[in-house]
């Protein structure tokens, strides 16, 4: 009989089912921004005058929440080798700078909203608009929380080894949602210049 007992109760990367359950919910978030992104351009085929009614967004708020979610990747990064190396004192530091990111950028989309120039029932333009960056904040404010709760976890304990799992897993989302931004921004930002 083979003993077991010395194996590890988790693993990180492909071999930890948290993994793929995080890789399939990026997979399906992903085709949602993907078919967004098409509707877009689908409804910008069909006008004649685009955006429709309104001017463009504003730029600032837009980019500076970019360059905020590029800068949120090196804590974010910090933490994901904290996790796997089981540096408590670094995962910690991570999980405070991950969350005062986080935070930043929330406040900042409460501008960059504002910044649309449009409202989500004014036309279809302002629908598909409002539906992007709607997802898109949708998964900053889960992920802000989940994040929020792993830290408290990471100072309450008790830690366990899947604890440092779910941070890596965590972190590996946040690189879906800063990823994710760069091609919404281009469609709200970029593409009515165009």
């Amino acid at each position: 009989m083979l003993d077991a007992a010395p194996l590890p109760s988790y693993a990180f990367g492909h071999r930890s089912l948290m993994w793929w359950g995080t890789l399939g919910l990026i997979a399906i978030e992903g085709t949602v921004f993907a078919l967004v992104i098409v509707a877009y351009f689908y409804l910008r085929s069909l006008a004649p005058r685009w955006p429709l009614n309104a001017q463009p967004p504003e730029l600032p708020w837009g980019t500076l929440n970019t360059v905020v979610l590029l800068a949120s990747m090196v804590p974010n990064h910090m933490l994901k080798r904290a996790a796997e190396a089981g540096d408590l004192k670094r995962l910690r530091l991570g999980f405070a700078l991950c969350l005062l990111f986080s935070v930043a950028f929330l406040v900042v989309r409460i501008f960059e909203f504002r910044g649309l120039n449009v409202w989500w029932d004014t036309d279809a333009y302002g629908s598909v608009v409002w539906l992007l960056l709607g997802l898109h904040t949708l998964h900053l404010l889960t992920d802000t929380y989940d994040t929020a709760v792993l830290a408290v976890l990471m100072r309450a304990g008790p830690l366990e080894g899947r604890r440092l799992v779910d941070a890596s897993e965590n972190a590996q989302y946040w690189y879906f949602v800063v990823l994710s931004w760069l091609p919404i921004y281009f469609v709200i930002y970029v593409a009515p210049h165009i």
